[in-house]
């Protein structure tokens, strides 16, 4: 069985709003007598649309008629209809997932496929996929070495590094090249971030709303953030001025201190002008990204660390479109109620070294890592996904069992059942230990013999062969690696 299925990206960004069409080719890849098994066997990019700016009604609402009227106009340039499309993801990213309205317009535009994964990005996953989109992931992967990208936007920059292809840790900063923008006709200044105003400031650069753009003005400034992601990947001391400028402050994060990284990435609308020169008005754009992008490329993110091409650099998000690969669990399940189907559930996988450092790492790295998907301070409903061990004793099951329940507790907060899923056979043990350990009070869903990512989002059906499995689809996200 071999077949062509068509997916849709779109990503509703901060500064920009663009689209995908990519063509995915499936596989049924087990023996003829064995449960199915379909893999994605082949993808191809085969429309990118214009880039917009993201319309706006105000700074604190996105104006999803337009949004819309966009991307219909770019199915009709493309020569599709909704109907044709089999998946796909509609991503809102950047400050425009904070929008007063972003849910709203995500249901509005999940009719334009028939099976969106439909998640609004918080910053930490934002940077997971735009690291995936440059290809970060598949460098590190390949050369097992420790890779990070930097995925500048027009109000954030992303921070995710990977480490033998996992993602270990990831940040986000607010340094972007539209934090001031600047009318490209006239070279009025009418707008200003209220952190790069402070941060101008404390050089002796006074910068305000009104005023002409001066290039030799801007570079300075561009400097300074250029000096705050030099500090971001310890390649300078951390100073208050990065600590400012940490997205979120009371809540967000950087990346851990001391990282000794192989290679650096960009992606994002400021990567173009740090992988190539640019010619004519540094102004085009209306903002700072090519200033921005021409100092980091001088600068010691460079000269000191080898920087890679990115497979990706505006469109790394935007190639996440979703496509399915769907498996049956293991035999050896537990689900305390039958809460099936469920749809759209993200992924949260620990990496090899969170397991191999043992229960208690895996606990606290829980904790940590659970943070990626809080968006404005809500904890959103996670499957946690591991390896786990292939022949552990009921003394190592229920340490386990201990360590996962430390690490969920912020989901435990919440009326949400407990999903994990393991790629060892162990569900049935993990599972009815985690429903003792929790009193019996809460829905426990654990489910084996799947193999998922960071990054991955998952449908779980209705049990079958009289309750002994579920059907899962796996919506990985469709990243050039």
């Amino acid at each position: 069985m071999r077949e062509e299925i068509l997916s849709v990206g779109i990503d509703i960004g901060t500064s920009t709003t663009q689209l995908v069409f990519s063509k995915i080719t499936i596989e049924n890849t087990a023996t003829t007598f064995s449960i199915p098994r379909i893999k994605i066997v082949d993808k191809e990019l085969i429309y990118r649309s214009n880039i917009y700016f993201t319309p706006l009604i105000s700074n604190t609402k996105i104006d999803g008629n337009k949004v819309k009227e966009i991307i219909e106009s770019e199915y009709k340039k493309a020569n599709i209809t909704p109907s044709d499309v089999k998946t796909g993801a509609v991503i809102i990213t950047g400050e425009t997932a904070r929008k007063e309205n972003a849910n709203e317009v995500l249901q509005s535009l999940s009719g334009f496929a028939g099976d969106f994964v439909v998640a609004t990005a918080g910053p930490d996953l934002e940077s997971i996929i735009a690291g995936k989109g440059a290809g970060a992931d598949k460098i590190s992967y390949d050369e097992d070495s420790v890779v990070v990208n930097m995925d500048i936007g027009g109000g954030t920059s992303n921070l995710v590094v990977f480490k033998n292809g996992e993602v270990i840790d990831t940040g986000c900063l607010d340094v972007g090249g539209r934090l001031i923008k600047i009318d490209p006709a006239t070279k009025k200044i009418y707008y200003i971030y209220h952190k790069v105003k402070k941060l101008a400031q404390k050089i002796g650069v006074y910068i305000e709303e009104g005023q002409i753009a001066d290039e030799n003005t801007i570079r300075k400034i561009a400097r300074e953030m250029t000096r705050i992601l030099e500090e971001s990947v310890s390649l300078k001391n951390r100073s208050e001025d990065y600590f400012d400028s940490i997205t979120n402050q009371e809540r967000g994060k950087g990346i851990k201190d001391g990282y000794a990284f192989n290679s650096i990435t960009f992606s994002g609308g400021v990567a173009d002008y740090v992988y190539h020169e640019n010619s004519g008005d540094p102004f085009k754009y209306g903002d700072i990204g090519i200033i921005l992008g021409e100092e980091i490329r001088k600068s010691d993110l460079i000269r000191k660390i080898q920087i890679r091409d990115a497979v990706e650099t505006i469109r790394a998000t935007v190639v996440g479109a979703g496509s399915h690969t769907t498996d049956i669990s293991g035999s050896t399940i537990t689900y305390t109620e039958d809460v099936f189907p469920v749809k759209n559930l993200p992924i949260l996988k620990l990496s090899e070294d969170d397991e191999q450092s043992g229960f208690d790492s895996i606990g606290n790295a829980l904790r940590e890592k659970l943070k990626w998907f809080n968006l404005d301070n809500e904890q959103q409903q996670v499957a946690v996904a591991l390896k786990g061990s292939k022949n552990p004793s009921f003394e190592e099951v229920k340490k386990l069992s201990q360590a996962l329940i430390y690490g969920m507790a912020d989901i435990l907060e919440k009326d949400f059942p407990v999903f994990v899923i393991i790629e060892s056979d162990i569900a049935k043990v993990l599972g009815q230990t985690m429903y003792m350990d929790l009193k019996f009070k809460k829905k426990v869903i654990c489910i084996d013999s799947i193999k998922v990512e960071n990054g991955d989002y998952i449908d779980i059906g209705k049990p079958l062969a009289n309750g002994k499995v579920v059907p899962v689809v796996i919506k990985t996200l469709v990243f050039n690696s």
